[in-house]
C-alpha cells in the first residue's frame, strides 16, 4: 500500500470514528481487505498523531475523547 492510499484510509477511519460509525475492527478490515491487526496499527498511528481514540466497552464503539 502506498503512502497516499494509507493516508486516505486513516482519514476514512477517523471520519468513521467522529461520526460514531466505527463499530468493529473486523468490519473495517473486511472493507479494506486487510487484517484486523492492520486496522489496530492504523488506530495506533492515529493515536500517535494526537487523536485521543478510545473504546467504550458498554456501547461497543470507538470514540474520540473531547479535550476538557
Amino acid at each position: 500500500m502506498d503512502f497516499r492510499s494509507y493516508e486516505k484510509r486513516l482519514d476514512y477511519i477517523l471520519e468513521l470514528i467522529t461520526k460514531n460509525r466505527f463499530r468493529s475492527i473486523a468490519d473495517v478490515a473486511a472493507r479494506f481487505s486487510c487484517s484486523t491487526r492492520t486496522i489496530k496499527r492504523m488506530l495506533n498511528h492515529l493515536r500517535d498523531q494526537g487523536h485521543d481514540i478510545r473504546y467504550d466497552r458498554l456501547q461497543k464503539k470507538y470514540f474520540i475523547k473531547e479535550k476538557e
